[in-house]
């Protein structure tokens, strides 16, 4: 069953289009596009872009041992961030396999933990489940919380202009409370560095009961920058071209770490126990596995679809050795590009691989597009 977003009728204003596939976007109910992604995509390459990331559960954890208890249930090193400082990680169980991809926010009084609401009755189960001697206190946020986002280069100017903040100032995740405001309105909110890629960009995380005033405010700063509101669509581009997989297009529970090839980005190998390390640690000092995501570069101008078979050729002739997962055609490319999974063999860039349609390669992107993102 697909979520909707609080803020479907400041879409339908817009004219917005929703994919016909229920809960396409993060199981979510959410703006495919405002009738033009080439215009969308330019808003978040040139200017300023406003998207409705109201996928998200948002869960509170406080009591004097919710660092411990979350360093020893998440990938990365959760017990030495700093207040305003943040990461991301994962949620592992204990077969090693990806129930969550977690963005964790370190407050002077708590921690908040941002993950996807489509997994949200999971993710409260698994974490209240193995609170046990623990002085911790879990709170279910969803509800009362909100999200909203700027994403292109002109969000340092628009942040500094309604808040007052150097977001150029913080750490990747790092955050701080503010003040969003003009003459006729103020709305309080937490402003989290974000940036896709070499992309600046931030989260803005707010009461619900703030969240339409705070679509208008953000909606008038970005057509003043020469920016507006920005679909799905442009966004799985723009995400494609940075190298981000999404949860529950490029990875989920049927993946561990190192096939999703999120060892580098959402993994800290020196923080101590946590669940599922152990299959981790197994699968790193065995040096690969069998199938792994990679970046893919197709031929021509037909896009596959997910679920798309990839072929290798051989002596026998074509052997199944992978996957698409995802893909778009790229502007900034001038390709189709994707994602997929493919065996060990085929994984290194230059890789040729061919599909229904025509040719398909590996490739890879560059480093500092590559690094750590945060949850969509």
């Amino acid at each position: 069953m697909s979520i909707d977003t609080p803020l479907k009728s400041e879409h339908e204003k817009l004219g917005a289009h929703f994919t016909t596939t229920p809960g396409e976007y993060f199981g979510c109910a959410l703006p495919r596009d405002y009738g033009d992604v080439a215009r969308e995509y330019k808003f978040a390459r040139e200017s300023v872009g406003l998207v409705d990331k109201n996928y998200r559960a948002v869960i509170s954890f406080t009591g004097k041992d919710r660092a411990r208890y979350l360093n020893a249930m998440l990938t990365n090193n959760i017990r030495d961030l700093a207040p305003g400082h943040g990461n991301i990680s994962l949620l592992l169980s204990p077969q090693g396999r990806i129930m969550a991809e977690v963005e964790t926010l370190v407050l002077d009084d708590r921690l908040l933990v941002i993950s996807y609401a489509m997994i949200r009755a999971r993710l409260v189960e698994t974490f209240d489940k193995f609170i046990i001697m623990d002085d911790v206190t879990l709170e279910d946020l969803t509800d009362r919380s909100a999200t909203l986002a700027l994403e292109g280069p002109k969000t340092p100017a628009v942040v500094r202009e309604l808040c007052g903040l150097e977001i150029n100032a913080l750490p990747e995740l790092g955050h701080a409370e503010a003040i969003a405001k003009t003459d006729r309105v103020n709305v309080s909110c937490r402003v989290v560095k974000y940036s896709r890629g070499e992309i600046p960009g931030a989260d803005f995380i707010v009461d619900r009961e703030h969240l339409h005033a705070l679509w208008n405010l953000l909606l008038e700063a970005a057509q003043r920058h020469d920016g507006g509101p920005v679909g799905y669509a442009a966004l799985n581009i723009l995400r494609l071209e940075a190298g981000i997989p999404w949860y529950g297009v490029d990875f989920d529970e049927n993946q561990i770490p190192h096939q999703a090839a999120l060892e580098k980005t959402h993994i800290n190998f020196s923080k101590g126990c946590y669940t599922g390390q152990e299959i981790v640690e197994r699968v790193r000092s065995r040096g690969h596995i069998q199938r792994q995501r990679v970046m893919l570069r197709f031929a021509g101008e037909a896009v596959p679809n997910p679920g798309e078979p990839l072929f290798a050729s051989n002596a026998e002739g074509k052997t199944e050795v992978g996957f698409v997962t995802s893909a778009a055609k790229s502007p900034a490319t001038g390709a189709v590009i994707g994602m997929g999974y493919v065996r060990h063999e085929q994984s290194a860039p230059g890789a040729k691989l061919t599909w229904k349609s025509g040719e398909a390669e590996v490739f890879e992107l560059p480093a500092a597009q590559t690094k750590a993102d945060s949850c969509g």
